[in-house]
């Protein structure tokens, strides 16, 4: 198996390769960067990993995107098109307005959205090209937005992935002393913009017994994010990143005081340049790196707490579990980013949800969702609006139509600050570089926002 990683430079590479490694897969590992020296460093991670193992998976890089997909059986997709840099004023332009400031939701999510579209319908054009029958593993953010942009082209062979819900669903599980594989989780929305509405077991709803429980969800991230009385209104527990919803003054002020994207930018500067330096110590500068990382995570919506739960999803376990299900005909259920169908009400066959699928060797299906709440849908129908406004700027470059993706948002609150953002930022991607079908991609990264 030909397993191909585009933006395999990336910082979070070493965790698809660890998780390979756990369960002894047996693979071939492309690595695609355009930067050598990012591919160069993250190869003596894995080498190292890998070290004493005789059956650990073969890697080989590449900066010919071409010579990457030929003949690859899954194409795991974590690119970072404009770079952390690209992020940082993703993130401090829609500050100056007084906005919210996240590369994933709201004006800094549309930003990022539309830098990144013409390079991923780009890269689905080429997949469809070199290897039609190729499952693309998604993990770009904004990975809804995205993955709805690359099955225009590619269809059902792009499956978008996330592990927040997968990471809530674990942690309700664990504070419900239930096994999570026994659990029926009824999950809808879309790509960070979901709630969990019920926990079946035994034919029985358990979130109830969670929610009246303030104890048990102190122990849990979203009891601590959101507060038992709020989720018990809610009769839901809302994932991680409808903190900037819920809270979006508080997270505005947390954000102007350092962004992620410029933590990120420093830290990660430092630990390249660290490896490269002394190639011996790669893996633990990465290990070391990683942890700071993993602690500093959503500190806006934390207030600098660290997170401390039992359970976290993984995104690289579910890509493993979606690539095993694909590959060897094992059926299971899996929250993905994958096309509607009939399970969001009010949304088209091809908006791209975030729901649970059935998942095995024909591809991943939605199923229904219990009914959702008019305060749910109608949040899930505006951001649809605006990702769906996204994609067509993107696509045609239309002034108008990346205005109607920022005033449209719920996160942005005024039309005439929409308006001077739009005139700050290049729809010809002069400002990074790129016009939309360039051949290369610049420098990757990994994009979940740990």
């Amino acid at each position: 198996m030909r397993l191909v990683i585009l933006g395999g430079g990336g910082f979070r590479v070493p965790l698809i390769y660890r998780a390979l490694l756990d369960s002894a897969t047996r693979a071939e590992v492309v690595l695609f960067d355009v930067d050598s020296a990012r591919l160069n460093v993250i190869s003596q991670v894995l080498a190292q990993q890998a070290a004493g193992n005789a059956d650990a998976p073969s890697v080989r890089c590449t900066t010919g995107l071409d010579d990457a997909l030929t003949g690859a059986d899954f194409v795991f997709s974590a690119i970072r098109v404009g770079g952390l840099a690209g992020r940082v004023r993703d993130e401090r332009l829609p500050l100056t307005e007084g906005m919210l400031g996240q590369e994933t939701v709201g004006a800094g999510g549309i930003l990022y959205g539309l830098r990144t579209i013409p390079i991923a319908r780009d890269i689905a054009r080429r997949v469809a090209a070199r290897a039609p029958d190729a499952w693309l593993i998604n993990f770009t953010n904004p990975a809804g937005m995205v993955t709805e942009a690359m099955a225009a082209i590619l269809g059902d062979r792009v499956i978008g992935i996330c592990d927040s819900p997968a990471g809530l669903c674990l942690r309700v599980a664990h504070a419900l002393g239930v096994d999570p594989e026994n659990a029926r989780f009824d999950y809808a929305g879309l790509n960070h913009l979901g709630w969990l509405r019920a926990v079946h077991v035994d034919g029985r709803d358990r979130l109830p017994e969670l929610l009246a429980d303030d104890e048990a969800l102190a122990g849990i991230e979203e009891g601590r994010l959101f507060g038992g009385e709020w989720l018990r209104a809610l009769g839901a527990i809302p994932n991680e990143y409808l903190h900037y919803y819920y809270s979006t003054a508080d997270a505005i002020r947390a954000s102007r005081r350092q962004t992620r994207g410029e933590f990120l930018l420093e830290q990660q500067d430092r630990f390249y340049a660290e490896a490269a330096r002394d190639p011996g110590r790669a893996l633990a500068e990465w290990r070391n790196a990683r942890q700071q990382r993993e602690a500093t995570y959503m500190p806006e919506a934390r207030g600098g707490e660290a997170p401390g739960d039992a359970a976290s999803g993984g995104y690289e376990r579910v890509a493993l579990r979606l690539m095993r299900a694909l590959a060897r005909d094992e059926r299971t259920t899996l929250i993905l980013n994958v096309r509607n169908r009939s399970a969001v009400p009010g949304l088209d066959a091809d908006a791209v949800v975030e729901v649970p699928c059935t998942v095995d060797g024909s591809g991943a299906r939605p199923l229904k969702p219990g009914p959702i709440p008019g305060d749910e849908l109608g949040l899930i129908h505006a951001v649809k609006a605006a990702e769906r406004a996204t994609i067509e700027a993107a696509v045609t470059g239309s002034r108008s139509a990346a205005l109607r993706a920022l005033g449209l948002h719920p996160l942005v609150d005024s039309v005439a600050a929409a308006a001077r953002i739009v005139d700050t930022v290049s729809w010809a991607y002069e400002d990074v570089g790129l016009r939309p079908g360039r051949e290369l991609m610049p420098s990757c990264d990994t994009t979940m926002p740990r």
